[in-house]
């Protein structure tokens, strides 16, 4: 199993003894398989709603809309092999899900619908797609030699960020789905029914359920939250019998991409963001994990990036990021093996080549959906809050800099017709809360911290040896 017992006070030249760290210990292929599952369910309406959001913005039909959310979820499973596996000095060898990172769907769709829309925008959003994923990859190496001027402040910072942006996500789906919203359906106490039962089943499985259940508590949620609503006739499976069984994504589908150098400056900046999530989400995963992250484990992830975000423009997908919501589970579960990674990454391959299977899953209801990723996107916030007890936040600097990175992170989603006054290409870059909290953080940082050469406390590893492994009580962590 990917969990380890309490380990009893070392005893001299106890170090003869070695164990596997739990990040790379292998799982029998039943539970791989289960866990595996696990995590597709809780990825998948996440993975699916940028090429859902983008097609329907960009105007294209349902076939065209389709082939996207194929090729999205083929990508995402080679890209979260390569991530979890590791190949060469690409992937971080870590469990973490790579995705179609939230940050860029914003400047997609301002630099799609600016070139005409349809596919002849995808054209050029595939330009600036791969070039920016080339940047991320060659420049990954140097990136990392920065995550000093990244300190826990910052990276506490960002993470809380990406948590409270994405728990109102949830919140809509458990209210029935962002698509019912000005309709009396959005709301409905039937929705949050479905919701709140999902949660407390979830709850209770974790308090009074075995280790083997508990770690299963998300995928047990997600399959009875959807029974239940079958049985009230509120799950429809009509759809998997109007989908096709086998598809193929060809490189390409749409014709061959067009760079154009405004878009791919928009892109770039994204690219730079999408970095800095990584590298938060590298260090969240490695303090969930307790297992050591370096400059060269940050690299190897961000090559994974920039290698998946390549491959994305290449088969018709987007740029890709290491998957916030998957830390989460991992936390829930605390099955830490990047094994089962890999085993979720075959299952969204198969889903990629098998829509009828992708549409089976992409049945369970936006409530139920919501139940579950309510605690899983609250868990990212709090690793980040827990990063951020790492920081100084008694020394005024380092206050103002989380509490004017929240505050900015919160402008885009309370004040919108503020951004509808920005210039196309501004609004583009800042018209997302994970955008502007980051760079915020990251430029308050530089202002306060870097350019005046005060000392920042960083994380610290001591300790943490490789052999190490987190408590197995839920939430549990030993006192530092």
């Amino acid at each position: 199993m990917a969990r380890m017992p309490r380990q009893s006070p070392r005893r001299p030249h106890a170090h003869t003894q070695t164990h596997a760290h739990p990040v790379d210990e292998p799982l029998p292929i039943p539970r791989l398989a289960l866990y595996g599952f696990q995590h597709v369910l809780a990825f998948y309406a996440a993975a699916v709603i940028v090429p859902v959001l983008l097609g329907n913005a960009l105007g294209l039909s349902r076939q065209e809309l389709v082939h996207l959310i194929n090729a999205d979820l083929l990508t995402c499973g080679v890209a979260s092999i390569i991530q979890a596996l590791g190949v060469w000095k690409v992937g971080a060898r870590l469990p973490l899900v790579q995705g179609v990172t939230f940050t860029a769907v914003s400047p997609m769709i301002a630099i799609g619908t600016g070139a005409g829309g349809g596919t002849a925008g995808l054209l050029v959003v595939y330009g600036a797609v791969i070039t920016a994923g080339m940047a991320t990859f060659l420049f990954a190496p140097l990136f990392s030699k920065l995550v000093k001027y990244f300190p826990p402040v910052v990276i506490g910072t960002i993470l809380t960020i990406i948590g409270i942006t994405l728990i109102p996500v949830a919140l809509q789906d458990a209210a029935g789905g962002a698509h019912l919203i000005g309709t009396p359906a959005y709301g409905d106490p039937k929705n949050l029914a479905y919701a709140l039962g999902t949660l407390l089943f979830i709850l209770a499985v974790v308090r009074i359920g075995k280790p083997f259940l508990s770690s299963l508590a998300v995928l047990l949620g997600l399959v009875v939250g959807t029974a239940v609503a079958w049985l009230f006739g509120d799950a429809d499976f009509a759809a998997v019998r109007e989908t096709d069984w086998f598809g193929v994504t060809t490189p390409f589908h749409y014709g061959m991409p067009r760079f154009e150098l405004l878009p791919i400056i928009a892109m770039l900046v994204v690219a730079l963001i999408t970095m800095v999530e990584t590298t938060g989400d590298v260090y969240a995963i490695g303090e969930i994990t307790r297992k050591k992250v370096d400059a060269d484990t940050v690299a190897r992830a961000l090559r994974a990036d920039g290698a998946a975000t390549v491959l994305g423009g290449v088969l018709n997908s987007f740029p890709y990021v290491a998957f916030a919501e998957n830390i989460g589970l991992v936390r829930m579960s605390k099955v830490m093996s990047r094994y089962v990674v890999v085993a979720a990454g075959v299952f969204m391959v198969v889903l990629g080549l098998l829509p009828k299977a992708g549409s089976l899953v992409a049945s369970v209801p936006h409530p139920v959906l919501g139940g579950a990723a309510v605690s899983m996107f609250g868990i990212v916030a709090a690793v980040g809050v827990q990063i951020l007890g790492k920081a100084d936040l008694r020394e005024e600097r380092n206050t103002l800099i989380l509490a004017v990175s929240l505050g900015a992170a919160l402008l885009p989603t309370t004040v919108a017709p503020f951004f509808d006054r920005m210039p196309d290409d501004l609004r583009a870059v800042l018209d997302s809360g994970i955008t502007l909290g980051a760079l915020t953080a990251i430029t308050l940082n530089l202002l306060f911290n870097v350019f005046t050469r005060r000392t920042t406390r960083e994380i610290d590893w001591d300790g943490m040896g490789e052999d190490e492994a987190p408590e197995a009580e839920f939430g549990a962590h030993p006192a530092r």
